[in-house]
């Protein structure tokens, strides 16, 4: 079944004309991913977006502050090419150079309950992150005959979800998506978790 994984990734990369795609169960853990794949040391979050975000720093012991600059469509991690990009949806819009996150979060525009995407333009990060998502293994041979090589972190997307999504991409194609205003996330610098 996770043919159909593969089957999505390609329908999500070919929309956004990105070379390579990676599947995930959610945009926060894609991001989480980058950001390991990398090994990023210090980063910039936005006040208004949402939470989840905002506790990565911590988990991953990362450096970080706010930024209050407003943003639209997407915003980037501070210096780093990490692109969360969870309400952006936009035929040709993968940004070249860049890991470029997408959510599939219920109230997104292909909205299928829960789910992310990774958009990559290297064939070495591709293929890392993939093992990274899949628990460091490879989705085409059973776990247990593998030399496994790779510290995975189990956030791979279900085929089940996939399924869902190649099913619902077609019309996400013909409609139009919602317009995201920055306002709509709260203040998250107000809140007695971050204080």
């Amino acid at each position: 079944m996770f043919n159909k994984v593969d089957e999505f990734e390609k329908a999500i990369a070919q929309f956004y004309r990105a070379p390579y795609a990676i599947a995930t169960d959610s945009c926060t853990h894609a991001i989480e991913l980058c950001l390991r794949l990398q090994k990023i040391k210090k980063i910039t979050i936005p006040n208004r977006t949402y939470i989840s975000i905002a506790f990565l720093p911590n988990k991953l012991n990362i450096k970080w502050n706010w930024d209050y600059q407003e943003w639209k469509d997407y915003y980037y991690l501070g210096m780093t090419n990490i692109i969360d990009a969870a309400v952006f949806w936009k035929e040709g819009g993968y940004i070249e150079k860049t890991y470029m996150c997408l959510s599939f979060q219920f109230q997104k525009h292909l909205s299928l309950g829960r789910g992310g995407m990774i958009l990559c333009d290297e064939k070495s990060s591709y293929e890392r992150l993939k093992r990274m998502a899949y628990d460091g293994r490879d989705t085409k041979i059973p776990w247990r005959k593998q030399n496994i090589n790779t510290i995975g972190y189990h956030y791979y997307m279900t085929p089940e979800t996939a399924l869902l999504g190649l099913n619902k991409i077609e019309n996400a194609k013909n409609s139009p998506p919602r317009k995201w205003q920055w306002e709509e996330w709260p203040d998250l610098t107000k809140m007695d978790v971050f204080k």
